[in-house]
C-alpha cells in the first residue's frame, strides 16, 4: 500500500498527473507498480481518505481540485485528549481568522465581495431561521479564508468553521440578537470591500470576542439549570 502511495505522489510531483486528472484504471496501475490489484485499491482508499484523490461511482478515480480540505476529525481528537478549553479554541481561531479579514482586504477578487455581500444579505433574510442563519454565518467565514488568497489559511478556516458550526447547530434555536450578529458581519464585510485590512481585522476581533462571551454565557446558563456542557450534549 504504501509503495502505491508513494507512486501516485512521484507523478503528483513531476506534473505527469494535476488537478482533475483521472487516474489509469487499477488494473493498469498495479502492472506499472508491480503489486496486486487489492493492494492499489488500499492504496487509492488512503490517498481518497486523505482528500489528495477522490472517486467519482461509475467514472473512475480523480486527482483533488479546488482548495485542500483539512477534516476536523484529527483537530477534534486532539481537543477530547488533550481537554482544549473553550477560551483556548477561540484564541486559536481568533488568532487565524483576524490575520485573514487582514488578507482579505487586501486581496479580495470582485466574485469574492460579491459572495461575502450575498452572505450576509441571507443573515440578514434568517433572523428568524436559527438554522439558516447559522449556514450562512459558516458560509461568510469560509469565503473570507477563501478570499484571503492562502489556500492553506482558506483550508485552515474551513475546518475550524466545521468544529464551531457542530457545536452552534446544537443550540442555535437558543440564540439571540441575530441581528447584532449579522450587523457584526456586515461590519467585517464593509472593511473588506474598502480594502481597509487593519479595520477588517479590528472587526473580525471584536465579532469573535462577542461570540466567545456569548458562548460563556450560554454555557454558564446550562449549568444553572443542570444541563450538560455544550461539548456534551446530543443530537
Amino acid at each position: 500500500m504504501d509503495g502505491v502511495v508513494a507512486y501516485i505522489r512521484r507523478l503528483i510531483e513531476r506534473g505527469e498527473i494535476r488537478a482533475g486528472h483521472r487516474l489509469p484504471a487499477e488494473r493498469e496501475l498495479a502492472r506499472r507498480i508491480g503489486v496486486s490489484r487489492p493492494t492499489v485499491r488500499a492504496g487509492l482508499q488512503t490517498l481518497v481518505a486523505m482528500q489528495i484523490l477522490h472517486a467519482r461511482p461509475g467514472a473512475g478515480t480523480f486527482v483533488a481540485d479546488g482548495p485542500p480540505r483539512f477534516g476536523t476529525e484529527p483537530l477534534s481528537f486532539l481537543a477530547a485528549l488533550h481537554g482544549f478549553t473553550r477560551d483556548e479554541m477561540f484564541e486559536a481561531r481568533r488568532a487565524l481568522e483576524v490575520s485573514v479579514a487582514g488578507l482579505a482586504a487586501e486581496r479580495a477578487r470582485p466574485e469574492q465581495l460579491a459572495g461575502l455581500a450575498d452572505e450576509v444579505t441571507s443573515m440578514f433574510a434568517s433572523l428568524q431561521d436559527p438554522q439558516t442563519f447559522l449556514i450562512h454565518d459558516i458560509r461568510f467565514h469560509r469565503a473570507v479564508g477563501a478570499a484571503s488568497g492562502n489556500p492553506i489559511l482558506a483550508s485552515l478556516v474551513e475546518m475550524v468553521a466545521a468544529m464551531f458550526y457542530e457545536q452552534r447547530r446544537k443550540t442555535a434555536g437558543r440564540a439571540h440578537d441575530l441581528t447584532s450578529t449579522a450587523a457584526a458581519h456586515r461590519k467585517i464585510y464593509q472593511a473588506i470591500r474598502a480594502r481597509d485590512g487593519a479595520r477588517a481585522q479590528a472587526a473580525m476581533n471584536e465579532h469573535l470576542l462577542a461570540a466567545q462571551q456569548e458562548q460563556a454565557s450560554e454555557e454558564l446558563r446550562l449549568v444553572k439549570i443542570g444541563a450538560p456542557p455544550l461539548g456534551t450534549q446530543k443530537g
